[in-house]
């Protein structure tokens, strides 16, 4: 996968979990965040802050199911 596969697959979406891109793309977590990083930087994604939570105070929840990512369009 290349950066802008990552690019057209989150604007397609325009919003996506990181669980749905490790699915997707077949690749680790990290190296996704890596990539995402990059779109980040350039303002194109943003993160979405997790705003509710499970209800409980475990804390167990695999942070791939609760990291959103946005596409951001700059008109």
């Amino acid at each position: 996968m290349i950066l802008s596969d990552l690019r057209d697959y989150i604007k397609v979406q325009r919003k996506v979990a990181l669980i749905d891109l490790i699915n997707h793309f077949h690749m680790d977590a990290d190296a996704i965040r890596g990539m995402l990083g990059k779109w980040i930087n350039k303002g194109k994604i943003k993160k979405i802050p997790l705003e509710t939570s499970c209800g409980t105070s475990c804390c167990k929840c695999d942070p791939a199911l609760t990291e959103i990512y946005e596409w951001v369009d700059n008109a």
